[in-house]
């Protein structure tokens, strides 16, 4: 039975009634304890749980057991308690994660708090059409980020309550409502467990065989620096030949070797500098981040992202790719770079890297090899990383369904 189907039974008719988030509930934001980095304010006997953004789990209604901060007995007037089983949600930086508290504690002003619910209101339900409004609010501002909300913006959401006139049946409805939505974010939070354990383990056996097809014993093989075999990128290219699919930032490179997303951003004037298919496109901001990307198409980059191109061809592309890739190179673009707060690979210690060359049959058996784990471990389109993805966007799908009352057509108009 569809979502859709199943909710249609469920109300048999009756009427639903969409109200403000401000009819329903009071809101208000957290507060912090001054002077922020005070060491007074935070630690020592009595200390409790001071609650940021960064505790709050994206997709999901819990909050992690050990919260980064504890505030003291002192700081504790000057922050904002809140009990068990309050709805929060978060307000600045990474905007609509919505939480039910799983114990007693404090909060930033970052989040906002919900108290004084209505009688006719389950507080669960009410948590999970909040996050499915924020979700909609995030899919709206096409693909960008949504940096802050207020309590204007607030007043905007109306949550759909079924049968009003009815407060038992109401609630019997949400609370059944919640309960499929409860069992459905079990079994899903499980299965991207298990898929997680397994990406793990992968990557584990990955990061064995790299190595273990990047080492080779002296005198097996050639070695040369970087720049003996590639070069930087000189060529220039017109920012009217750009979009979002191939101009590539330092910020739509993706950690940790996953390749590269849309743009948000594309240039409108001048010229940048070109990439071609099979250049090696690097993040040049933080190479701990190990953002890395081998180009399939013609595009341009800024000064932030490195474009290595190849210019011997004993080398085999996508092997380079694979050497570039691998720890021993982000830790030696580490070991040389430039800064502390914001560290800068070492353009000209980059093209001394040293690696070993064997023959290109060699070099296409590896590359048959890495390639295989790659697809498995990082690839957003085949391999784990998919499965989990899709788990994901089932759980949405269905939440919605559930979740999206259909609304009185004079309400359309």
């Amino acid at each position: 039975m569809s979502g859709m189907n199943f909710l249609e039974k469920l109300l048999d008719g009756v009427a639903v009634e969409w109200k403000p988030l401000e009819d329903l509930a009071s809101f208000r934001r957290g507060s912090f304890p001054q002077p922020y980095g005070n060491s007074e304010w935070y630690d020592g006997e009595g200390s409790m749980p001071f609650v940021q953004v960064v505790d709050v789990l994206d997709g999901g209604f819990t909050l992690k057991e050990n919260t980064k901060q504890r505030i003291s007995k002192l700081a504790q007037p000057k922050s904002v308690f809140v009990e068990e089983g309050t709805v929060i949600v978060t307000l600045q930086g990474t905007v609509g994660r919505v939480a039910v508290t799983q114990y007693d504690c404090y909060v930033d002003r970052t989040l906002a708090i919900f108290t004084n619910y209505i009688s006719g209101i389950n507080k669960k339900y009410f948590a999970y059409q909040l996050k499915s409004k924020f979700d909609i609010e995030k899919e709206n501002a096409r693909g960008s980020t949504l940096k802050t909300i207020t309590k204007e913006e607030f007043s905007k959401f109306e949550i759909p309550i079924p049968c009003p006139d009815n407060p038992d049946r109401s609630l019997a409805i949400q609370a059944e409502i919640v309960r499929i939505l409860d069992t459905f974010t079990e079994l899903t939070a499980e299965l991207t467990a298990e898929l997680t354990a397994e990406l793990t383990d992968r990557k584990k056996q990955y990061n064995y065989y790299r190595d273990r097809l990047l080492t080779f014993e002296e005198g097996e093989v050639e070695w040369k620096t970087l720049g003996e075999v590639a070069e930087y990128s000189k060529a220039r290219i017109s920012f009217e030949r750009l979009d979002e699919t191939n101009y590539v930032g330092v910020d739509n490179l993706l950690q940790n070797r996953a390749g590269k997303a849309v743009s948000n951003y594309v240039p409108t004037s001048g010229n940048l500098t070109e990439y071609r298919e099979d250049d090696i496109l690097i993040g040049n901001i933080r190479p701990y981040l190990k953002k890395i990307w081998q180009a399939d198409r013609i595009g341009g980059t800024n000064g932030d992202v490195l474009v290595i191109r190849l210019t011997n061809n004993t080398v085999n592309a996508r092997y380079l790719y694979q050497v570039l890739a691998d720890e021993g190179f982000f830790e030696y673009n580490m070991q040389h770079a430039k800064g502390a707060k914001m560290p800068r690979g070492n353009k000209e210690k980059i093209m001394e890297y040293q690696f070993s060359i064997p023959p290109l049959t060699e070099q296409a058996r590896i590359v048959a090899i890495l390639d295989k784990f790659d697809t498995l471990t990082t690839s957003i389109s085949e391999g784990l990383p998919r499965e989990i993805a899709l788990r994901q966007k089932q759980y949405e799908y269905y939440r919605d369904l559930l979740l999206s009352f259909p609304k009185a057509e004079e309400d359309e108009k």
